[in-house]
């Protein structure tokens, strides 16, 4: 079970971002409110190859820290589809983007790491109004699901293998 033992937060008044997805509250658990905003699609297969759908449709609540598809074609395309076919380092990866608990980014603002569902920590940076996780410029936040909250990254961050 993963647990819901972190808080996170941001100044949220600081950031503006250019959402790239319908960035708009929807109903639904996570893979439901990504599938409808579209843009995600590499994400949704990436979490079908390593089984985690059932993962992100359960009660939750997640932070997901969800990379978009121009996030994915940033990777070589022999390196995707080596990630993809290794089911355990996919597993990794996607479950690096995930915080346990919902976490608003109204809330992300003393934080310089958070511990994600992999087990290791992302860093957090807050520097003249713009957000950085790993490295990752968060381009939109709280696109609201039954089961947590999405956050728009633009770069597939990568846990220690």
């Amino acid at each position: 079970m993963i647990k819901k033992t972190f808080t996170l937060a941001l100044a949220a008044a600081a950031l503006t971002f250019a959402a790239p997805v319908d960035a708009e509250a929807q109903d639904g658990d996570i893979v439901a409110v990504a599938q409808a905003a579209g843009g995600f699609e590499t994400l949704l297969a990436a979490a079908t190859a390593a089984d985690l759908v059932a993962t992100l449709q359960s009660e939750g609540p997640f932070t997901v820290f969800a990379p978009t598809d121009e996030a994915f074609a940033k990777i070589p395309q022999d390196q995707l589809q080596a990630l993809l076919g290794n089911k355990e380092a996919l597993q990794k990866v996607l479950l690096y983007h995930v915080v346990p608990g919902r976490v608003a980014a109204s809330q992300v603002v003393n934080l310089s790491t958070a511990e994600t569902a992999a087990g290791q920590n992302v860093s957090i940076v807050v520097e003249n109004g713009s957000v950085k996780v790993d490295g990752a410029n968060v381009v939109a936040t709280d696109i609201e699901a039954t089961n947590g909250i999405i956050h728009v990254i633009d770069q597939v961050i990568l846990p220690e293998m």
